[in-house]
């Protein structure tokens, strides 16, 4: 038998080192299957929309990531941004939305003005090439969403968009407060 080197766990568990039986919740519950149905679903419309998201993107410019599609979109519709709120609205960090602006703006996608309300902060707006571009690539995909979704009613693809907008917004309520 070899001598035991110290600060080394000999698999042994002692009544001081044993594991804490977890307390019963939720997650060691047996899953709802609507649920699980639902995270199934999603992960795989989350995989199929990466690839899409790209294509999105380079259809705007060859040279751009697949998150550039969302961040022109949601300054086409507020003009005028900052990219704080940026940040915030998409969840990521102030320097991942700078990169990304900084990217936008060497493209000539983006226009950057100091906020005169706040000279740190720059109010961002879409060029007439980045409006051009969008709105092309906008309209593509809305033919190419109706061309897919031909044999549904329309009731069926508002309903649709009612709820992906619910789950959109509860999960971002839902996040903020954990």
């Amino acid at each position: 038998m070899t001598a035991r080197r110290p600060g080394r766990h000999d698999g042994r568990v002692s009544a001081q080192t044993a594991p804490a039986q977890p307390a019963p919740d939720v997650a060691t519950a047996e899953p709802d299957p609507a649920y699980v149905d639902l995270e199934r679903e999603l992960r795989i419309l989350l995989r199929r929309a990466g690839a899409v998201a790209t294509a999105m993107a380079r259809r705007i410019h060859p040279g751009l990531e697949a998150s550039a599609y969302p961040l022109l979109a949601h300054i086409a519709d507020h003009p005028g941004v900052r990219g704080s709120e940026l940040a915030a609205h998409f969840g990521v960090g102030r320097a991942t939305i700078s990169r990304q602006l900084s990217r936008l703006h060497a493209l000539g996608l983006v226009a950057r003005e100091v906020d005169p309300d706040d000279s740190r902060g720059q109010l961002i707006t879409l060029t007439p090439d980045g409006e051009a571009r969008l709105h092309a690539a906008h309209t593509g995909r809305i033919t190419s969403i109706t061309e897919a979704l031909e044999g549904w009613d329309r009731s069926d693809v508002a309903t649709l968009a009612t709820l992906l907008h619910r789950y959109s917004e509860d999960v971002v309520r839902w996040n903020a407060n954990r």
